[in-house]
Parts: C-alpha cells; structure tokens; sequence
C-alpha cells in the first residue's frame, strides 16, 4: 500500500464505530422509522397547506386515531403471536349495528356489555377453528368477515341504524379533557393498559414466547392453545370496542361502515414496527403507526389528493413497513 492510500483509508477504531452505530439504528428501526415519518408527513404537509398545523386539524386527527387505534389494537395481539385476524374491521361493524340496535331497548350499560361479549365470542369462535381444527387464522378469518358483514346487513336491513339515546355522544365525542375528545381518552386507556398487558404480566410473556417460537414456547411448559384462544377473544372483545367508538362518532349504526378500516388497521400495526412474523412489537407501537396513518390520511384529504391514489400510496406504504421491518433472519425461503 503506497503512503497515499494508507493516509486516505479510514482508521480501523473509525470503521468499527461506524459499524457499531449501523448496529444500533438497525436495532431501533421499528421505531425509529415511524417516527422519522410522522416529523417527515408534518413537515411535508405543512409545507403544502398552512391548515395542516391547527387546532381543527389537531381534532380531526384525534378523532380519527379514536377508531383506527381501537381496531389496529384488536389485529395487533393477534400479530404477535404469529396470526392474523381479518374479521376485526367486520367485527367492529357488527358491534356498531348491535350497539345502536340494543341502546335504547337495553339501557347503555347492558347493551355496551353485551356488544363487547358478543365480539369476543366471534373472536373466541376464530380461535377455536384455529386451534383445534388447525385451519390458518388468515382463511378463518376471511370467512368470518363476510359471515360477519352478512349478519350485520341482516340486521339492519342493509340501511343505517338510528337510536335516541344521547349516551354515545357523552361517551365518544365529548371532551372530559379540553381539547382531546373522549373517544381518544378511550384510545389511550386501552393502549396503556393493552401495553401493560403485553410487558408486564404472564400472559404477555407467553403471548411472545409463541410469537417467537411457537414449539419453544410448548417446551418450556406455555399453554399455547389457551394462550391462542385467549388472544382471539380478546381481539374480538377491543373490536367491538372499536364498533361503539365508530357507531359514537357516526351517530348511527352503519352496514359496511367499518370494513374499508382493514387495510389501515393492518398498515397502523406494521408501520408501528410490530412485525407480521410475530414477537416482535406491542400495542404502544401500534398507537405510533396509527398516528402515521392518519396523518397520511388527513394530509392528503386536505391537499385534495384523489380516493384512488391514496389506496395506492396506503398500500405502498404498507409494503414498503413490511420490507423494513421484517425479520429476514427467521425466514429461510420467502414465498
């Protein structure tokens, strides 16, 4: 090597640091790209129309995260533990219809306790095919998204569902706190305790352990099938907690209403960096991919961006979430 070269090449303390530092952002990148894309859509959006930072825009977002946040919470367990649910948007649009059909005969209490009962038995009804049957959750759950929306048009008779009762519009679109309505309190709460769940007991330990590693995790002693079952049921009961969110904030129970919410569910989860091969995320991070979406989605209703371009920006933003945060290492083939 001339005297030249040796000059111009780095130090050998220089590389390894720089290789240290690729180590660490390609730890973090779960969370450090969506939130590089929420600063990215702010600055972005903001430069286009001075109305994107605002307090009515600040609202809007809110109430949008209310629901998407709920139902991407639902799909998010699921994904954990290596599955998925495609019946959560069609579970939540049952739960609306139920809830707006039951309100004024049941009283709110009851009717909002049956309606999450009921979308846990749906999800439970998922985990059980899923489990014991050994069918995967992705062609188990497609059946039962169009089960679920033809019962719901059953129901309602193909048209929205009034009620009189005034207790949804306490409970979702009203502001216990200034500034942040109730339905994104509700949001919050759960996410928290979704989170609290998911890092700090038992069951959230043996939830990963089969995301991970699902014959580990039956070697070490974890009881898969109930954890399974367990799961399911709780992603049916927040889906039907995202259905009263969504019938709240409509102010009338909708047929289809809140099906077309999948594909954002699914986005919100897999850009918050929980990873569709399971083990690797928590519902915190789905309220950070919620965030993206919507912000995505409110800046492009405000720069007047077509509906079918932005099906196709959402679902390039979902495939490229997925290539960067999918674990390559557990993957011999991909198919």
């Amino acid at each position: 090597m001339s005297q030249n070269q040796a000059q111009l090449a780095p130090a050998p303390a220089a590389v390894t640091e720089d290789r240290r530092l690729l180590r660490r952002l390609d730890r973090h990148r779960n969370v450090l790209v969506p939130t590089v894309a929420v600063v990215a859509l702010v600055v972005y959006f903001q430069s286009q129309t001075s109305a994107f930072v605002s307090a009515d825009s600040a609202q809007n977002i809110l109430r949008q995260m209310a629901f998407l946040t709920v139902v991407a919470l639902a799909g998010t367990f699921v994904i954990l533990i290596g599955g998925i649910d495609l019946s959560v948007a069609a579970n939540a649009t049952l739960a609306g219809i139920l809830i707006a059909t039951w309100i004024d005969d049941f009283g709110g209490t009851l009717a909002i306790l049956l309606v999450v009962a009921v979308g846990a038995v749906v999800g439970l009804v998922n985990g059980l095919i899923t489990t014991f049957l050994k069918v995967p959750s992705f062609l188990v759950t497609l059946g039962m998204m169009s089960i679920l929306n033809g019962i719901s048009n059953s129901i309602s008779n193909g048209g929205p569902v009034s009620y009189r009762s005034d207790l949804l519009q306490r409970l979702v679109n009203e502001s216990t706190i200034p500034g942040i309505p109730n339905g994104a309190l509700i949001a919050i709460v759960l996410t928290a305790i979704a989170t609290v769940i998911a890092f700090a007991t038992p069951f959230g330990r043996h939830l990963y352990a089969v995301g991970s590693n699902e014959r580990a995790a039956a070697l070490s002693g974890v009881r898969v099938q109930a954890v399974k079952l367990a799961v399911f049921a709780l992603a049916g009961a927040v889906a039907a907690i995202a259905g009263i969110i969504f019938t709240g904030q409509a102010s009338t129970g909708v047929p289809m209403g809140a099906d077309p919410s999948l594909l954002n569910s699914i986005a919100a989860i897999v850009v918050g960096g929980t990873a569709l091969s399971g083990g690797v995320g928590g519902p915190h991070r789905t309220l950070l991919g919620a965030l993206v979406i919507v912000l995505l989605s409110s800046g492009m209703d405000i720069t007047s961006v077509d509906p079918y371009t932005q099906l196709i920006v959402k679902g390039a933003v979902v495939i490229a979430a997925v290539a960067l945060t999918i674990d390559r290492r557990r993957y011999g083939i991909i198919k």
